[in-house]
């Protein structure tokens, strides 16, 4: 099993193409979060009807599959899904060690159903420690996740989520992954993040540096307001906010990125059908024009 999933990211090298190297376009998934209260069956039942080609599945605490029966109900829930017509590109997990008692189960069993990617956890900076020391501290913590995906023919994207979380400013990352195999490890590529710690120019400069190992792209909109004198993130419909999305999506064409791209809905409302179908058509029209 694992010299053919290995065969496909040799195809796939640098990150351009993912595992849907057949299709022209990217795989639209919905990330599972958003519809938190369906079973396996409703999540690809209600994911199929509204458009969706996939579904970026939560494997983690409070999420559709827990970490200490994901031997158990993966394969369940992808069973379920996959049974709609629908592809599972992509888990997201809170995995930050190789150590963890989920970390191996998880990857292990990810690899056997043929999921070619995996989403890892968040590691914060430290207030008062030298930042570059705790890059160097972090890199072999990051070597050994990578090493059990290369085992199991599973590569993790490395999420540039904004705040005091390393890769907030994506050459964190780079510092990480420089050294790595990139069939194993890239970049889950947020241009929201990367628009609200990059404002003038930052965030194009942090796409480039994404697009040279892309395994995954996260969609959600922004855009900035005050409250009691403090300037603030506001979470918006896709399209309504911040991010230049025709800019970004022409880049991700110009590199034949083909997928996974996981769609988020974190402002109020965003868990309702009506909402994700919205921002379900947003994407899809921004997909078509770029990619035409």
């Amino acid at each position: 099993m694992i010299p053919t999933t290995r065969r496909s990211f040799i195809a796939a090298a640098g990150g351009a193409l993912a595992a849907t190297a057949s299709s022209s376009r990217p795989t639209l998934c919905i990330f599972s979060k958003h519809m938190p209260k369906l079973s396996y069956d409703e999540l690809g039942r209600v994911s199929r009807e509204i458009g969706f080609g996939g579904v970026d599945l939560t494997v983690r605490p409070k999420g559709h599959v827990l970490p200490e029966r994901v031997a158990q109900d993966l394969p369940r829930a992808v069973e379920a899904i996959r049974a709609h017509g629908l592809e599972v590109p992509m888990i997201t997990t809170d995995l930050k060690s190789a150590a963890d008692p989920a970390a191996r189960p998880t990857l292990s069993t990810a690899g056997r159903l043929k999921i070619p990617f995996w989403k890892a956890g968040y590691w914060r900076y430290k207030t008062g420690e030298d930042p570059e020391e705790q890059i160097a501290e972090l890199k072999p913590v990051v070597n050994a996740l990578a090493a059990i995906g290369s085992e199991y023919g599973v590569a993790a994207g490395l999420h540039n989520h904004s705040g005091d979380n390393i890769g907030s400013a994506v050459w964190d990352y780079r510092e990480l992954l420089h050294a790595l195999d990139p069939r194993w490890m890239g970049y889950y590529f947020d241009p929201a993040h990367a628009t609200i710690e990059g404002g003038l120019y930052g965030h194009t400069l942090a796409t480039e540096l994404a697009l040279k190992n892309l395994k995954m792209v996260a969609l959600k909109d922004f855009y900035w307001i005050k409250k009691s004198g403090r300037w603030t993130v506001s979470w918006c419909p896709l399209g309504e906010g911040m991010v230049d999305w025709s800019k970004f999506f022409r880049a991700l064409a110009q590199a034949r990125f083909t997928g996974p791209i996981s769609l988020h809905l974190e402002y109020p409302g965003g868990e309702e059908r009506d909402a994700i179908a919205r921002d379900f058509e947003a994407a899809k029209k921004l997909i078509e024009a770029a990619y035409s």
